[in-house]
């Protein structure tokens, strides 16, 4: 099997799919049969010899190695970006978090590993299981693309139709990428501040067994467990996980504790026809029940001790074909997505319900026409709906989107692209982007990118009743990068400084004067981003970021010049892991968040603060491992949102059972 067909093979379970919906099937039918029908010529116009996109082997960075099919492949591929690429010929910013990083640092919620990485900020109404809000470089939350084995989870029915961060752990997922900007023109709408790639656990050759069972403070269970095994055309991987805990109070001023409890589960199938050829289904479930608190009805009216709760059902799935043709050189996909979110709020005065599902068809094509010329085009459409108690309401996008990724020499990558959106309700909107990287052979890879980032307003934001502004303008953005990555020490070391500017137009925000939305106008955020990582000898990793975030107001008004909410300007993160001779491993993190307001206006300071914990890990023979750890280590008071609640110092402990 070449190394092509094995990319292939396993870049369906990774790369970004997308498109559908019930109406207008003949008109998306024949987009998607136009574009596979000029991509097929275009393959037989300028057939050649065989070149492989990616052709490098292991022997670089061993460590890095994504595995697919059970071989070994590809130092630092990545596809947050569209397409797989190597990480060194992509001229925007990406963080790779892979599975070993997770277990070693005994991630349960996402929410909280992604908070340490550059740019990346995050809030939370309350401890585990409460709404979380991802942040890049200092756009909103719901400006945050969320994919999950190629599904676009962002959710119709929320109010900006972001992804509640909240309910994903950690127990299924093998790999998380972290675009940082604009990235409009293989993703589409939402891609303001950048994409988080999710990959769950991925079927292998052979058959592989994880599992691992914990409990700590506040009477927290947490268990996963996941199998993954085939053999030739078929293979197939299954995960599921169980977490419930008493939790803490979510508003600040309370006593009472508000619990938290998750069931869920993932599962692949991957079946090869012929080589080249296969069919890839994806499945992903999660039911949620959280404890909440509601507002006082008397001064001074904030959170409050209260019997609310809301339940969430989450199903995405993915079914899809590929195909390669042309000795592996054409590469075409077929997919259609699913999104469901079903969300109960029960509250004594005010219950509510809200569904959310969108609907995807695509169809993408890659072809590496010469060793140095890659072509890359697709064709999607999108379906969504948002059904509320007294809403009920849809709309659709049908998109077009072409890359060219060129390489005039080796150690110089361009690439460049186009898409366009064409809304139900906003009409036709194209967005282009261009990166470059250079990797030079001192270990220097200098980067630079502009992109364009596009948000249709949210069905709730258009529709809700009381709270929608039917006369939205959609959200814009440009934004554009540079930075400088140098490894030494050979290859033990490696740093890095990125310089980005993003502006943004037609922001949309909640009046809390007149409960309705509106268009901010716009919005600016610039800084820096600095990143290390050391590995002096093979037992001890060393890693730390800071990032320096300037989020403004630009819209002439009161506000004016004014710190956007919730985006502290700077945050560090550091983190050591050294494994002694006999085995046990000992590690920590300590991370710093700066001073923020948790309002438009700047009046409600959120004071910074700083967390550390501990953490270590014990094997057992060659299956079992015993591993604890201590969060917020010396018991830190602080807030992410004004009002609410979080976690003081807490201890958990657990066993870990690999079977290989």
């Amino acid at each position: 099997m070449s190394i092509n067909s094995t990319i292939n093979r396993g870049r369906a379970a990774i790369l970004p799919t997308g498109a559908g919906g019930h109406s207008g099937i003949l008109r998306k039918r024949a987009a998607l049969v136009a574009a596979t029908a000029a991509l097929f010529a275009a393959a037989s116009a300028h057939a050649q010899e065989a070149v492989p996109a990616v052709a490098e082997d292991c022997a670089v960075e061993p460590n890095d190695c994504i595995v697919i099919a059970d071989q070994r492949i590809a130092p630092d591929i990545i596809v947050a970006a569209g397409v797989p690429q190597y990480r060194n010929q992509i001229g925007q910013s990406v963080t790779i978090l892979r599975r070993d990083e997770i277990e070693r640092r005994q991630t349960v919620s996402i929410a909280d590993l992604l908070a340490t990485t550059p740019g990346v900020t995050v809030s939370r109404n309350g401890g585990v299981g409460t709404l979380s809000a991802v942040r890049i470089r200092g756009a909103e939350g719901d400006q945050t693309l969320t994919v999950i084995d190629g599904v676009r989870v962002n959710d119709p029915s929320s109010p900006g139709g972001g992804f509640d961060f909240g309910n994903l752990l950690a127990g299924s997922i093998d790999r998380i990428e972290v675009l940082r900007g604009p990235n409009s023109v293989p993703w589409g709408s939402q891609a303001i501040g950048g994409v988080v790639n999710i990959v769950t656990a991925t079927p292998t050759e052979g058959l592989q067994g994880r599992a691992s069972a914990e409990y700590g403070s506040h009477n927290s269970l947490f268990t996963t467990a996941g199998l993954s095994g085939g053999s030739g055309a078929v293979t197939a991987a299954v995960t599921g996980g169980y977490l419930r805990t008493d939790g803490i109070s979510a508003a600040a001023s309370g006593t009472e504790p508000d619990g938290y409890r998750q069931y869920g589960g993932t599962g692949r199938v991957d079946v090869e026809f012929a080589p080249g050829i296969g069919l890839d289904l994806r499945g992903y479930y999660a039911n949620s029940h959280v404890a909440l608190d509601g507002f006082a009805s008397t001064p001074p009216y904030g959170p409050a001790d209260g019997p609310q709760y809301a339940d969430t059902q989450e199903i995405y799935g993915y079914a899809g074909l590929h195909a390669d043709i042309l000795e592996g050189r054409f590469r075409n996909r077929v997919g259609f997505t699913i999104a469901d979110i079903n969300r109960d709020n029960f509250d004594p005065f005010f219950p509510s319900s809200a569904r959310g599902r969108s609907e995807r068809y695509e169809y993408q094509g890659d072809f590496q026409v010469v060793d140095q010329v890659r072509l890359v085009a697709g064709a999607e459409h999108e379906d969504s709906r948002f059904v509320s108690d007294a809403d009920h309401h849809g709309s659709g996008t049908t998109s077009f989107y072409g890359e060219a990724i060129v390489r005039p020499i080796d150690q110089l990558t361009v690439t460049g692209g186009v898409r366009n959106d064409d809304n139900r309700d906003y009409g036709s909107h194209t967005t282009f982007g261009a990166n470059a990287a250079l990797a030079l052979d001192t270990g220097t890879t200098i980067r630079a990118s502009y992109a364009e980032g596009f948000k249709a307003p949210t069905l709730y934001q258009r529709f809700a009743s009381f709270y929608g502004t039917k006369n939205l303008r959609p959200e814009s953005s440009r934004g554009y990068d540079v930075g400088v990555e140098q490894r030494f020490l050979n290859g033990h070391a490696k740093a890095g400084v990125t310089w980005f500017h993003r502006d943004t137009r037609d922001q949309i925000d909640f009046d809390s004067k007149t409960f309705t939305y509106f268009n901010v106008n716009r919005a600016r955020a610039e800084g820096v981003e600095f990143e290390l990582e050391l590995r002096p000898i093979d037992d001890l990793t060393f890693t730390g970021n800071y990032s320096y975030i300037d989020s403004k107001n630009r819209t002439p008004g009161p506000n004016f010049g004014k710190d956007l909410a919730r985006r502290p300007k700077q945050t560090v993160s550091v983190s050591a892991d050294y494994r002694l001779p006999f085995g046990l491993s000992v590690g920590g993190t300590i991370s710093h968040v700066g001073d923020s307001y948790d309002d438009a206006g700047n009046f409600t300071r959120l004071d910074g603060y700083v967390l550390a914990g501990l953490r270590a890990e014990m094997p057992i023979g060659d299956h079992f491992a015993l591993y604890g750890r201590v969060e917020n280590l010396f018991d830190e008071k602080y807030q992410t949102v004004a009002g609410y609640g979080t976690d003081g110092r807490a201890v958990y402990g657990g066993i870990r059972v690999k079977l290989n």
